[in-house]
């Protein structure tokens, strides 16, 4: 007898809200405010390559080694800057402060037209609604500001949760949370091994969400694959019947 779906995880960043303007064009805003001009171009590849050392060097916010969601991002923003010739460590730590914090503002966020409708159906067919993100500890304020938050009954995050996806230890945390097995919960999320992998791994059932078209991949069945949010709620009447 197939178990009933009683759980629903969400992945956050690309599956229910993106940032709503490029990195370059954000922190060149920023830039403007302290009386500099940057190009968007150069600032946006300059940051590709910060955030890329700090990942490597620091995983997951560098929790192991001592740091924090905020110190770490604002470090990553000073390297940004450095690297495009700002070299004020009072103007660089006071850009890196601001743009921390700008980041909970609702405006550098935009939701997804079909996000609020598939939460609101999830609640609507008795499920529970958590999630399980790649993100710091400004998530809650994020989601809060955009609307979404009431709608979940717990948020993990790799800052908090001390390991990130694709590590099967955040989704064995999310599951202690839901306190049903594996088999009642679903994941929906938008990257191929963080999201569906790595929730299937620990035999959550995994959805991978396909926006535009770029996942087509052999091992991916089609019925495990949805191009929007729009997809959702059949899938999950189905498996709750």
């Amino acid at each position: 007898m197939r178990a009933r779906l009683s759980w629903v995880l969400w992945d956050v960043k690309d599956t229910l809200l993106k940032v709503r303007l490029s990195v370059g064009e954000q922190y060149c805003k920023e830039a403007e405010r302290v009386g500099l001009s940057l190009n968007p171009l150069e600032v946006d590849a300059a940051f590709r390559h910060a955030y890329r050392n700090y990942s490597r060097r620091y995983p997951n916010y560098g929790i192991s080694q001592g740091l924090d969601g905020q110190s770490w991002w604002m470090g990553v923003v000073r390297d940004t800057f450095f690297q495009c010739r700002v070299q004020d460590p009072a103007l660089l730590n006071t850009m890196a402060y601001n743009l921390y914090h700008n980041f909970c503002n609702a405006e550098n966020w935009e939701v997804f037209p079909d996000s609020k409708k598939a939460l609101e159906g999830c609640c609507s067919l008795g499920l529970k609604l958590g999630v399980v993100s790649n993100f710091d500890s400004r998530l809650e304020e994020i989601l809060r500001v955009c609307g979404l938050l009431s709608h979940f009954s717990f948020l993990i995050t790799s800052e908090v949760a001390g390991v990130a996806k694709p590590s099967p230890v955040i989704f064995d945390q999310a599951l202690q949370k839901c306190g049903v097995p594996a088999a009642c919960v679903a994941h929906i999320g938008d990257h191929y091994v963080n999201d569906y992998l790595t929730s299937r791994s620990v035999g959550i059932h995994g959805l991978l969400l396909d926006r535009y078209g770029k996942h087509n991949l052999p091992d991916v069945p089609r019925e495990h694959r949805i191009s929007s949010l729009e997809e959702l709620l059949p899938w999950l009447q189905q498996h709750m019947d």
